[in-house]
């Protein structure tokens, strides 16, 4: 760990995340959190490259929040961990696993989309793109703060 390293959220860590691709070791995981993107904003997010249609994997038990397609994220989900302290954040997927639904209750591990490159994603790189919020008071899945999810899944041993 280094000293950024010290701002993670230690409840997060014990928690042991699975990484959200299926088949992708965790020392192939890149840090894209602080990476540009357009109009001055930062990515917030890891992107986890994969083949199209590779099983995106709930990282740990919660319960749907919201399905939702934009613009630039494509097909997304939103997930919340069992506490609500945390949301999850899928994106860019193909589609989504049969029967997924808002409101529904997540196994750590089940299969809830596949990589895909929808929204503002190239279909030459197909990815899964991963971010973790810390929820404010109010709860909404569409704000909160980031969280760098590279340290959180590659310490999850």
């Amino acid at each position: 760990m280094g000293p950024a390293d010290a701002d993670l959220p230690t409840d997060l860590l014990q928690r042991k995340l699975l990484i959200p691709v299926q088949g992708i070791p965790r020392e192939a995981l890149q840090n894209t959190f602080n990476d540009a993107r357009s109009q001055g904003r930062f990515h917030d997010a890891i992107d986890i490259m994969a083949p199209r249609n590779t099983p995106v994997l709930a990282v740990e038990a919660g319960r749907i929040v919201k399905l939702f397609t934009s613009d630039r994220g494509g097909l997304t989900i939103y997930q919340f961990d069992p506490t609500e302290t945390y949301c999850y954040y899928y994106a860019h997927l193909d589609h989504y696993a049969p029967g997924l639904q808002e409101g529904m209750q997540l196994d750590r591990g089940q299969v809830i989309g596949y990589v895909g490159f929808t929204g503002n994603a190239s279909p030459e790189g197909p990815h899964l793109h991963f971010a973790i919020t810390r929820l404010a008071p109010e709860k909404h899945w569409w704000e909160g703060q980031p969280l760098n999810p590279y340290p959180i899944l590659r310490q999850a041993r």
